[in-house]
């Protein structure tokens, strides 16, 4: 092996390199350091030099990279199984779709004769713009498609990468190793080209589908956690309807009970009207709200929330008062107060016992109304914004508001803003 071979082959080494941890970090949604290509260039390095010692095949030396690439996803990065291997294979794929390309490129470019200086520089050139492709794929690619959540369809990209994998590979071997074409017939070599193409259009429509496939899932789990929500809103409104139908039923006969409470003090039965007043008393403390924020679906919401988090053992501190008439509607309102509180009390579950804690408080600033929920969380709790916030979210910018979330020495914070100007009237 001349200089040249040698240096051609670090450059090709470190393009690799670069490319794929890059490439593997940037689609998983991690960040990349410069100690991981210098580990991953050292592994193919050795890799490189066993191979050529011990003659090995290049489909051995091919594994070898997409191996390599997996153990650093999967340590390094912390990704899962799946997602590793996935990007692992289609980082090793585009690369040798590149090199595949510019080979048919050079039999159909390069003239047969030209050699020395010449030639190594146009190799060189080559290798160059070889990583140039592979560059411009890696960004195509990043950009229609993100593993960071991994997916139940990614065994498309599994299988669909090794057999795009295993034929790039047959044609590299057929084509350019084993078997001479002429040189002097391009058509064999546009041909060539023209299948590596068509399989990195292959690949595109598979990542096409895979990112539908996923979408569809995710929109429909998002449609169930909705039924779910609005089923459970409108149970809460029942309830109220329930709740008021018989308050409005004992007003309507409280001149009876206040007639037969008169009879019996005035003709001096004062333990028996005692006794009817308590049953009134415990009749009234039926009827009431454990907590009153002026808005009886939030009545409703917020005593079964919060009798919930009693029996789990944590300490509840409310202030809320809503406006009367502000046209946000109880639907809304649902949204927001039981995605909130549901939080809440999954995140409590993981804190200390003797420090669970939620808290509700509202206050009308102007023409916004600010809604804060706080709660205490377990160690290494992270925010992430899932179902339920992006609920929460989407009803905040309907009232043309925000939605603010914030962790801090295991407590967290969510602030959800409402305009309540514009066509709302809105009256304490």
């Amino acid at each position: 092996m001349d200089w040249f071979s040698v240096l051609l082959d670090v450059f090709t080494l470190a393009g690799l390199s670069v490319g794929h941890i890059v490439f593997a970090a940037r689609i998983t949604g991690k960040e990349w350091k410069v100690w991981q290509i210098i580990i991953y260039f050292f592994v193919l390095c050795v890799v490189q030099v066993i191979s050529v010692a011990l003659k090995f095949p290049e489909i051995i030396c091919i594994c070898e990279e997409i191996a390599a690439l997996y153990v650093i996803s999967r340590r390094v990065f912390g990704n899962c199984s799946s997602v590793s291997l996935v990007s692992s294979i289609l980082a090793v794929y585009v690369t040798q779709l590149s090199f595949g390309i510019m080979n048919s490129a050079e039999f159909i470019i390069l003239p047969p004769f030209l050699g020395g200086t010449a030639l190594y520089m146009l190799l060189i050139l080559a290798t160059a713009l070889t990583f140039g492709i592979s560059a411009f794929f890696y960004v195509f690619i990043v950009k229609v498609l993100s593993l960071k959540e991994g997916g139940s369809y990614i065994w498309i990209l599994m299988l669909s990468g090794l057999f795009f994998s295993a034929a790039e590979f047959y044609i590299m071997q057929n084509s350019y190793t084993f078997v001479k074409v002429d040189p002097y017939d391009p058509g064999k070599h546009i041909m060539l080209m023209l299948l590596q193409i068509l399989g990195l259009c292959a690949l595109f429509c598979t990542l096409y589908a895979y990112r539908r496939a996923c979408s569809e899932l995710k929109t429909k789990a998002e449609l169930a956690s909705l039924s779910q929500a609005a089923q459970a809103q409108r149970t809460y409104i029942a309830q109220v309807q329930i709740r008021y139908g018989e308050t409005r039923a004992f007003r309507h006969d409280i001149k009876n009970h206040l007639s037969v409470l008169g009879n019996l003090l005035n003709t001096g039965q004062i333990a028996e009207a005692e006794e009817y007043l308590e049953k009134l008393k415990s009749k009234t403390a039926e009827l009431s709200f454990p907590y009153q924020t002026g808005n009886p679906v939030v009545d409703v919401l917020m005593g079964e929330k919060m009798e919930l988090a009693g029996l789990k053992g944590i300490d509840t501190e409310v202030s809320v008062i809503l406006p009367k008439t502000c046209g946000i509607d109880d639907f809304d309102l649902c949204v927001i107060f039981a995605n909130a509180l549901d939080n809440a009390l999954e995140a409590c579950a993981d804190a200390e016992d003797g420090q669970k804690v939620i808290s509700v408080k509202g206050e009308r600033q102007g023409d916004y109304y600010m809604l804060e929920f706080g709660n205490t969380c377990g160690e290494g709790t992270s925010v992430e914004t899932g179902i339920g916030l992006s609920n929460i979210k989407a009803v905040a910018e309907k009232y043309h508001g925000a939605m603010i979330t914030e962790m801090e020495n295991r407590r967290f914070r969510l602030n959800v803003l409402l305009n309540l100007s514009g066509d709302q009237i809105c009256r304490n």
